[in-house]
């Protein structure tokens, strides 16, 4: 055996098999080069999720059954009828030149361990006919990682009519109106990316730079599918995965004896005591950040050992990198209160951000002024000062509304009357009514007595009297 690998093996446990590393784990630990801790344990196989729950810090990592078994039915659906629908969503036409159906080739690549996959899968990719579809489900790939050989399971690979290999990653988590979950799609983008990279291990050049995701559409089991760019993503990754330590180098820094077994018993329950087992994974340097706690399952030790040593990782990468040199929150303390290298950008910084603090604090600590009064104005004359005796006794408020007779209805001269103004021209005409007052423009029923027509006798004299008029 290899000497790196009997070295992952006692780091393992002799008697616990290896846990394959996944792309989802190399995509986590690309976008943290800098974790040791991680790099070896997923080198090694170890479980970190039983590792976490054995040290009394557990991670609710994992995925539901209920979203595993809807997913794999989802796929199964997919997969079916030789490949049709996952035919149609690679935009293969429905029928080839002579009406028959687009059919792929699906190789079998079964084989025993992963490197018999491995193997057979790069034998599929070298026989794939020339202007046909095939595709291969679920088949394996290796990638080399920090000295290390990491074997990859995507979800399958299309080998187009042109030759071009296509990374089809097929979630259950569905495409609403079009788009889908910007965090989801982020994870699938890094995984295809990884995908890709071990693809171009085989042969470069042939991975496309893009990669399908297939999922429900809305909410119902009808896949739909959209393409994917992961050209950032690939750079991203390669850039990172090669400045990973190798992992000869971390096993070589590690005491003799290190081991991070759990010592199953018959059960598979573990033996081993947590406090030995915490020595061991604190003798590897670990690089936390708070986005491990959604990416790593031992993320929840390594920020009690943060925390404990009082190291700044745990307020975040970005307030770790402005503070350069400065390791932990005493020492931030410190060269706030005028303590540190003056000549120091990180500590002049704290020095102005602890001065703005105390001038805030100063301000808002200080009394309000007293409001100042209001000015009074002169006294008041005698004459209208409030007496102090009984009130004298006021008069009746007049009632606005005229008396009836006050303003009587003026009367209309009836037919006889304006026959006779008409028989004498010099008979004067009857006299307007007086013009009402805008107050009085519509009284009151009973402010004006009803309009008065005079009788026979009147309009009689008012015809024998030349000039004559009728009395109102």
């Amino acid at each position: 055996m290899h000497p790196l690998r009997e070295r992952l093996a006692a780091l393992r446990g002799p008697a616990t098999p290896p846990r394959p590393l996944d792309a989802r784990a190399l995509a986590a630990l690309a976008a943290n080069p800098g974790c040791r801790r991680r790099a070896v344990l997923d080198a090694a196989g170890v479980d970190k999720g039983a590792l976490a729950g054995r040290l009394g810090t557990p991670a609710p990592f994992g995925q539901s059954r209920f979203a595993f078994s809807r997913g794999h039915a989802f796929e199964s659906r997919i997969m079916a009828d030789g490949c049709a629908q996952l035919l149609a969503l690679l935009g293969a036409s429905a029928a080839d030149g002579d009406g028959a159906p687009v059919r792929a080739a699906v190789p079998d690549l079964s084989a025993a361990g992963p490197q018999s996959r491995a193997a057979r899968t790069r034998i599929a990719l070298a026989e794939a006919a020339p202007g046909s579809w095939t595709l291969l489900d679920h088949p394996m790939v290796a990638l080399e990682v920090a000295g290390s050989t990491a074997y990859l399971e995507p979800d399958a690979i299309a080998v187009g009519p042109d030759g071009a290999w296509t990374v089809i990653e097929i979630k259950s988590f569905p495409i609403l109106d079009g788009g889908a979950d910007a965090v989801k799609v982020g994870a699938a983008a890094r995984q295809s990316a990884v995908y890709a990279l071990a693809l171009d291990a085989i042969e470069p050049g042939r991975a496309r730079s893009s990669f399908l995701l297939v999922c429900p559409r809305d909410f119902s089991n009808q896949p739909t599918a959209q393409w994917v760019d992961v050209r950032k993503q690939l750079a991203v990754t390669r850039r990172q995965l090669a400045r990973l330590t190798r992992i000869e180098e971390i096993t070589a820094a590690l005491p003799a004896g290190t081991t991070f077994d759990l010592a199953p018993a018959a059960d598979g329950a573990p033996t081993r005591p947590p406090a030995d087992l915490a020595a061991a994974v604190d003798t590897v340097p670990a690089a936390y950040a708070p986005e491990c706690l959604s990416t790593c399952e031992l993320a929840f030790h390594c920020r009690e050992r943060a925390r404990e040593a009082d190291r700044v990782e745990a307020l975040g990468r970005s307030l770790r990198a402005e503070l350069g040199g400065i390791t932990t929150v005493a020492a931030v303390l410190a060269s706030a209160a005028s303590g540190g290298d003056p000549s120091d950008p990180a500590v002049a910084a704290l020095r102005r951000a602890a001065s703005l603090r105390t001038e805030a604090l100063t301000r808002a600590a200080a009394p309000l002024p007293a409001p100042e009064p209001k000015p009074t104005g002169a006294a008041r004359p005698a004459a209208t000062a409030t007496p102090t005796g009984p009130a004298p006794e006021l008069p009746p408020p007049a009632d606005p509304r005229p008396a009836p007779d006050a303003h009587p209805a003026p009367t209309r001269p009836g037919p006889a009357a304006e026959h006779a103004a008409d028989a004498h021209p010099g008979a004067k005409p009857p006299p307007l009514p007086a013009a009402r007052p805008a107050a009085e423009a519509q009284p009151a029923p009973d402010a004006h007595p009803a309009q008065t027509r005079p009788g026979p006798a009147a309009e009689h004299a008012a015809g024998e009297r030349p000039g004559g008029r009728a009395d109102g």
